[in-house]
């Protein structure tokens, strides 16, 4: 389809991805449109976690949230939130997820341009389609918004992800690490063991604290955990093993004082996982290890970054519990980890 003028297009709606690292994944394919329509006012739609990657955000003028648990949910809540989105009179909506629900509200809304994937049924929905067949295969999601984006005209600079926080949030990180005992200018070796889809993704607590407490000693570094509410008791089995030699924050912190803490840390060691693409987008070396998920599609969009995973049958499988003896993991080894991170650290990174 032949888009409208752009200096026509006053107000374009992005309609975000649902998940944190696709989020940050997603955010080349932003500065895209950021570039392509730079007089444009750009809005994010996004769940409230995602909401709070864009808030603030270099590329983002506005953030609304759609709360499918709350005021949005349901069929009411469906027309509620495209009557609210009617009164901003977007010129344009661009829909990164491919669900038929995250099409139906831009239509219900009447944006006139509506921009997505053709998939799940919702092909009447949109007014340009990009079709799964002009996908190429085995490419990284990162790419995927790329092409998405550049189907339908929208040119602009390959740029990697990007994520922002506030010299306020920077200063609150100092300030809380230095409560813990972290001085100002310490090297910082972050420990994320937590992953939101599954216990498949997960490497071991024994492990992980093992690594810790390897480079800790190899770089005289400080280590901090991190983790959500429901990883504390992974995050405090690590802490336990290190014998309190650890800053444990699993659970004590928003996701933008997460997003500025990972920003601070030196280096990181991780499953796949959204922190993960936070560090990434942040320039943070790290190790990710990968098990049941396919690292073509999803490692660390960043040259600093080392992968550590085995080549086992059944692996990536995909799935949010092993059905078996999760080989995938217990083959990754801490002197894998440990040595993947130490020749990390010795390569020039430009």
């Amino acid at each position: 389809m032949k888009l409208p003028e752009r200096h026509k297009v006053r107000r374009i709606l992005i309609r975000a991805v649902n998940w944190i690292g696709d989020a940050v994944m997603a955010t080349p394919a932003l500065g895209m449109i950021r570039e392509y329509y730079p007089q444009a006012e750009i809005t994010v739609l996004a769940n409230p976690a995602v909401a709070e990657v864009f808030s603030p955000h270099d590329w983002v003028d506005k953030v609304m949230v759609f709360d499918r648990h709350g005021a949005h949910q349901g069929v009411r809540g469906r027309f509620r939130l495209a009557s609210e989105l009617r009164k901003r009179s977007f010129d344009m909506a661009i829909i990164l997820p491919n669900s038929f629900d995250s099409a139906l509200v831009p239509w219900l809304a009447g944006i006139p341009v509506r921009l997505g994937k053709s998939s799940d049924g919702r092909s009447l929905l949109l007014t340009g389609r990009y079709s799964h067949d002009e996908t190429p295969p085995h490419r990284h999601e990162v790419q995927y918004y790329r092409n998405l984006v550049r189907h339908f005209g929208i040119t602009g600079e390959d740029v990697l992800p990007r994520l922002c926080t506030t010299p306020a949030e920077d200063a609150a990180v100092e300030a809380l690490l230095a409560r813990g005992g972290i001085p100002a200018g310490a090297c910082v070796i972050a420990v994320n063991p937590g992953a939101t889809y599954g216990s498949a993704k997960r490497w071991y607590p024994d492990r992980f604290a093992e690594v810790a407490r390897r480079l800790a000693a190899e770089w005289q570094a400080r280590i901090v955990i991190f983790g959500s509410a429901n990883e504390a008791g992974i995050a405090a089995e690590i802490e336990q093993r290190l014998e309190g030699g650890c800053l444990n924050l699993a659970g004590r912190t928003t996701l933008r004082e997460l997003m500025a803490l990972i920003k601070r840390c030196n280096f990181m060691v991780t499953n796949d996982s959204g922190p993960m693409h936070v560090a990434a987008a942040f320039g943070v070396p790290l190790v990710a290890i990968f098990g049941s998920t396919d690292h073509t599609g999803t490692a660390p969009y960043t040259v600093k970054a080392a992968i550590v995973r085995k080549g086992v049958a059944c692996a990536p499988c995909k799935l949010r519990e092993c059905p078996t003896d999760h080989r995938c993991m217990t083959e990754v080894t801490a002197d894998d980890v440990v040595a993947a991170a130490l020749s990390l650290r010795e390569k020039p990174h430009g």
